[in-house]
C-alpha cells in the first residue's frame, strides 16, 4: 500500500522511506504520551496489540508522516494533537486523520530538521504494546554546555571558547570571590570542610543522576507518589547546594543527567558523566518493596563479583530493568558501544566508591533511618563508569506510607540534599580530586 508520497513531496521535498513492520492488524489505541526534552522528544502510542506502521520523512518543511495500519481513529489517538507543548524543541504540531479505512495518518510537523527513530516495544510492567517515535537533533548536544548555562545567561559573560568547561574554570578561578558579610551565612562546606595540604585549583564536577524518568516512573508509593518525580526534586535541591559550595578553595559544580521528566538510558547516563569528566557520580532513587513495612535509606556501590546480599542483588536487577521499561531502541547504531561501556569496571573505582558511599551513609543517617548501616554492593549497570567513583542512593522506601510522606515534603528533601552535600565534602576532604587536563 502506498503512503501517498506524491502529495507529501510536492514542491521538490526529498522523502526518505524509513521502513515497515510486517505484523498483525486489529490493534486499539489505549494511550498516547509526549515527552519533550532538550536531548530528544519522544512520542509513545500504546495499544492492545502490536502496531503496523509505515513512515516517511519530508525535509521541506520538515515533518514526519506515519501511517498506522489496521486501526481506526479513536479519542485516545486524537488526544495526541492537544499534547504538543509550545516549548517542545522539536515538534511544532501533530495532525491526525482517518486516511483510509483501517489506516490512520499522523503528520508530525517539526520546528527543525531532526533524526527520527521509530521502533516498537513489547509489553512490560504496566505497559501494553508501544510504538515509539523519537526525534533527535542532527547534532547531539554537548553535555558540557549544561555546566555553563547559568554563566551564559549573564549578558556580561564573554562568548564561550572551544572548551566551555575550561572557559568556566577560568572565569571562576580568575574572579575574586566576595567575602561574606558578618551578617550573611557562610556555606557549611566552606566553614566546616577540613583543610588538606594539597590543592588542585580546579572545578570539582559532580554528576547527579535522578533515576528513571519519562516512560519509566520508577516505584510508585501507596499515595501515588512517583519515584521519578521526587528524585528529580531532590536532585534540583542538591544542584543548588553544590553550585554554591567551595571545597578547600575549589568551586563545585553539579551536572544533572536529566533535569526534566524524560527517559535517559542507563549507558547514556554513564556516558554523560564521563563526557563532563565528573569527579563523582551519584544516582538518586527511592526504594520500594513488596511489603509496606520496609524503611530506611541505603547506599550501593558496584560489585565485580556477586552481590553483597540477596536484597542488593534483587535491587540491582530491578533498577537494571529501567531500559526495558523506559524504552531503548535496541537496533540503534551505538548498542554495541553501550554493552562495551557497561562491561567496564575497575577495582580502584569500586574502592573509591565504597569510601564515597561510607561518607554519604554517615550523613544520611543523621537525618533519617538507615535500612543498612554499611554500603552494599551489586551489579548496577548505571555505576559502571570505570574512572568515576559511583554510588546509588536509595533515599527511603517510597512503598512505606510514612516514608512516602517524608519524600514529598520540602523539609525532608532539604535535609536529604544537605546530608548528601556534607557527605561529598567529607569525601573530598579525605580524598582530594585528582588533577585533570582541564586544571587551571
Amino acid at each position: 500500500m502506498s503512503i501517498g508520497r506524491r502529495d507529501l513531496v510536492r514542491g521538490g521535498a526529498v522523502a526518505l522511506l524509513l521502513g515497515r513492520a510486517q505484523i498483525a492488524r486489529g490493534a486499539t489505541i489505549v494511550a498516547v504520551r509526549l515527552w519533550p526534552a532538550p536531548d530528544y522528544t519522544r512520542v509513545t502510542i500504546e495499544s492492545d496489540a502490536r502496531l503496523t506502521s509505515r513512515q516517511v520523512v519530508v525535509q521541506d518543511p520538515p515533518r514526519l508522516a506515519v501511517d498506522l495500519e489496521g486501526i481506526e481513529l479513536n479519542p485516545a489517538l486524537r488526544e495526541l494533537v492537544a499534547k504538543v507543548r509550545a516549548d517542545d524543541p522539536y515538534i511544532a504540531g501533530i495532525r491526525a486523520g482517518q486516511f483510509a479505512p483501517g489506516v490512520v495518518r499522523l503528520v508530525i510537523d517539526l520546528k527543525q530538521q531532526a533524526l527520527p527513530q521509530v521502533f516498537t516495544l513489547p509489553p512490560i510492567a504496566a505497559y501494553q504494546h508501544r510504538l515509539v517515535i523519537d526525534f533527535f537533533p542532527l547534532q547531539a548536544a554537548d553535555p558540557l554546555e549544561a555546566l555553563i548555562t547559568e554563566r551564559m545567561k549573564d549578558p556580561t559573560a564573554p562568548a564561550p571558547s572551544a572548551d566551555p568547561l575550561g572557559e568556566l574554570i577560568t572565569q571562576r578561578q580568575s574572579t575574586p570571590r566576595p567575602r561574606p558579610k558578618a551578617s550573611e551565612p557562610v556555606p557549611p562546606a566552606v566553614v566546616g570542610a577540613p583543610q588538606v595540604a594539597s590543592r588542585t585549583d580546579r572545578l570539582i564536577v559532580v554528576a547527579i543522576d535522578p533515576g528513571h524518568g519519562g516512560e519509566d516512573p520508577g516505584a510508585i508509593g501507596p499515595g501515588g507518589t512517583r519515584e521519578k518525580d521526587v528524585v528529580l526534586q531532590v536532585a534540583h535541591r542538591l544542584r543548588e547546594r553544590i553550585n554554591a559550595t567551595i571545597v578547600n578553595g575549589n568551586p563545585m559544580r553539579a551536572f544533572l543527567t536529566r533535569d526534566a521528566d524524560f527517559f535517559v538510558p542507563l549507558h547514556v547516563r554513564v556516558q554523560k558523566a564521563r563526557r563532563v569528566q565528573a569527579d563523582l557520580f551519584v544516582s538518586v532513587h527511592a526504594d520500594a518493596f513488596i511489603t509496606p513495612t520496609a524503611r530506611g535509606a541505603s547506599v550501593f556501590a558496584l560489585s565485580q563479583g556477586g552481590a553483597s546480599s540477596t536484597a542488593a542483588r534483587w535491587m540491582a536487577d530491578k533498577e537494571n530493568k529501567a531500559d526495558l521499561i523506559g524504552g531503548v531502541n535496541i537496533k540503534s547504531a551505538d548498542a554495541h558501544v553501550a554493552r562495551a561501556l557497561l562491561d567496564m569496571s575497575t577495582s580502584a573505582q569500586i574502592k573509591d566508591s565504597l569510601k564515597l558511599g561510607g561518607a554519604l551513609l554517615g550523613e544520611i543517617g543523621s537525618v533519617g533511618q538507615l535500612h543498612k548501616k554499611h554500603v552494599e554492593q551489586a551489579g548496577f549497570a548505571v555505576l559502571k563508569a570505570p574512572d568515576i567513583p559511583s554510588v546509588l542512593v536509595e533515599t527511603a522506601f517510597i512503598s512505606n506510607p510514612e516514608e512516602e510522606a517524608k519524600l514529598r515534603s520540602d523539609a525532608y528533601q532539604d535535609q536529604l540534599a544537605d546530608a548528601l552535600l556534607r557527605g561529598m565534602v567529607r569525601y573530598f576532604a579525605a580524598n582530594p580530586p585528582l588533577a585533570r587536563s582541564r586544571s587551571v
